[in-house]
């Protein structure tokens, strides 16, 4: 049986809760320490999509077999 994979959104909310959790310093030791690992799990999971995610846009930015990268508009303003 697989485990039906949480939207990407999803694992980041969790993630953003987990991390307001904890900075409030009003878990136990133990609850704290089950936070993080839920935290940590959530984080590797959303760093493989995100590295999945890079690997899409740019094998659908390679023409006639070169990388061709262009920095987004709001990144490339007052570069000139």
């Amino acid at each position: 049986m697989t485990k039906e994979r949480q939207p990407f959104e999803d694992d980041v909310k969790k993630l953003q809760k987990i991390v307001e959790e904890l900075s409030a310093g009003k878990l136990t030791l133990g609850e704290s320490l089950k936070k993080y690992e839920e935290g940590i799990k959530l984080a590797e999971s959303c760093s493989r999509v995100l590295q999945e995610a890079e690997r899409r846009v740019e094998s659908l930015m390679k023409k006639d077999g070169k990388l061709s990268l262009k920095e987004f508009a709001e990144n490339a303003e007052g570069k000139d």
